[in-house]
């Protein structure tokens, strides 16, 4: 069973990373898997939230970096080591748009962490949380357009993320109802 899985993994994978492959997207998705670009637009939502925020969103700032940190770490220094399975780059042919990097595959950090923020916003914000979904769905299949993470390492971090960034949105919403817990922020 598990050998069928991971051979329609692999199926898959070289389905999206050939097949579909095309100048567009070799020209968008490495952009959009970028770090860089990442960190950019995701410092750029956090200051968003502290200067043009009408509540004190100090703590969701600080609540959105623990989902961050929760996530990476769980899936870079955890379950990646636990699994160490091997990046697509490094077993197959594939059209390589970045660099293959050094690091294991299973679960992508990429979509743990865009989906660990998608969870948490879209509870916190549920008007906007098709706009958080949809941009975490493209990083994540943006990693399997670049020819570094297979379909299942892209899902399992998703999972993963969901998971972490509702659990923490949840708590924060929890705690948001105490009296005590309610920051005084002036401008």
């Amino acid at each position: 069973m598990l050998e069928s899985l991971l051979q329609f993994d692999k199926e898959l994978f070289l389905f999206i990373n050939l097949v579909l492959a095309n100048p567009v997207t070799d020209f968008i998705m490495p952009i959009i898997t970028n770090d860089m670009f990442l960190r950019v637009i995701y410092g750029l939502a956090l200051i968003l939230l502290l200067v043009r925020g009408k509540k004190p969103f100090i703590w969701v700032v600080v609540f959105s970096l623990l989902v961050v940190a929760l996530t990476d770490q769980a899936s870079s220094a955890w379950l990646k080591p636990m699994f160490e399975r091997l990046r697509p780059c490094k077993e197959l042919n594939v059209h390589l748009l970045v660099n293959c990097g050094a690091g294991y595959s299973f679960p992508s950090s990429h979509a743990a962490n865009l989906f660990g923020q998608a969870a948490f916003f879209s509870f916190l914000f549920p008007k906007t949380k098709w706009y958080w979904l949809i941009f975490a769905f493209l990083v994540a299949i943006s990693r399997v357009f670049v020819g570094v993470h297979y379909p299942l390492d892209i899902t399992a971090g998703a999972v993963l993320g969901t998971f972490i960034g509702s659990v923490v949105a949840y708590i924060l919403l929890q705690l948001n109802r105490k009296k005590w817990f309610r920051p005084k922020i002036t401008a």
